[in-house]
């Protein structure tokens, strides 16, 4: 029996999901090039899927593509975490606000949070935590307010992986988690959007402090409060190898 190839669409899926995969595991490093032919090699297909997911990335913000420099992955920088993550402050606490009080299932959020603490190596742990926020803010009840998230979704797991490669501080995070969820699970919606609030808040200040990154103050959610233990965190400096969700 004659073989079927692969089709293309699947080829450049397959492409687009190592190189993310990469990108967020440290394996390709902020500024490295990211040459087709080279890559084309690695995965044993033709350049055109991987120009397709290299387009792709770009349009998601992992990557740049440059007249000169040609597509090298994306730098990270205290400008594009203050941007990223004020996009978060602004939305992440009212979708988790929301889901719960809807009364909208959290099974999946309780499941990531136990493949995180399960997990095995740095990758694992990512992707899992990268699904625990995910699943808090999908079951809003707003479909667009679940995609404009998703957009930054990437950038998010990317400024996390050059943070966490200077100072990984999963114990934390994890500790954090855990209590946004019993809050959520309790019913407690304030509560839970206070602490996804200080959560989110404290992380980028720590790890870029130098962005001076002033987080406004909503109505419910006074993170300084909820979590001074933010002010003794490590500053988390540069990058490496290692990946996360904050």
């Amino acid at each position: 029996m004659t073989s079927v190839p692969t089709p293309i669409p699947s080829r450049t899926q397959y492409v687009l999901e190592e190189i993310k995969r990469r990108i967020l595991t440290g394996r390709l490093t902020p500024g490295q090039a990211l040459v087709e032919t080279d890559l084309a090699a690695q995965f044993g297909v033709s350049k055109t899927p991987v120009r397709e997911a290299l387009k792709t990335l770009a349009g998601t913000g992992l990557v740049v593509m440059s007249q000169y420099k040609g597509v090298t992955v994306r730098m990270v920088d205290a400008d594009m975490a203050r941007e990223v993550y004020d996009v978060r402050l602004l939305l992440e606490p009212e979708a988790l606000k929301r889901a719960v009080r809807r009364g909208a299932s959290l099974d999946a959020a309780r499941s990531a949070l136990t493949r995180a603490d399960e997990a095995t190596d740095t990758a694992e742990r990512s992707l899992a935590n990268r699904e625990f926020h995910r699943a808090l803010y999908l079951p809003c009840g707003n479909p667009l307010l679940g995609r404009m998230l998703d957009e930054v979704r990437d950038q998010a797991a990317l400024v996390s992986a050059v943070a966490w490669a200077a100072d990984p501080s999963w114990e934390r995070e994890a500790s954090e988690h855990r209590e946004i969820l019993r809050l959520a699970l309790g019913g407690d919606a304030d509560g839970a959007a206070r602490a996804l609030h200080a959560h989110i808040a404290s992380f980028v200040r720590r790890a870029f402090p130098e962005a001076g990154f002033d987080v406004p103050e909503t109505q419910d959610a006074p993170e300084a409060q909820d979590a001074p233990e933010a002010q003794d965190a490590p500053e988390a400096r540069g990058a490496r190898k290692e990946d996360g969700q904050a």
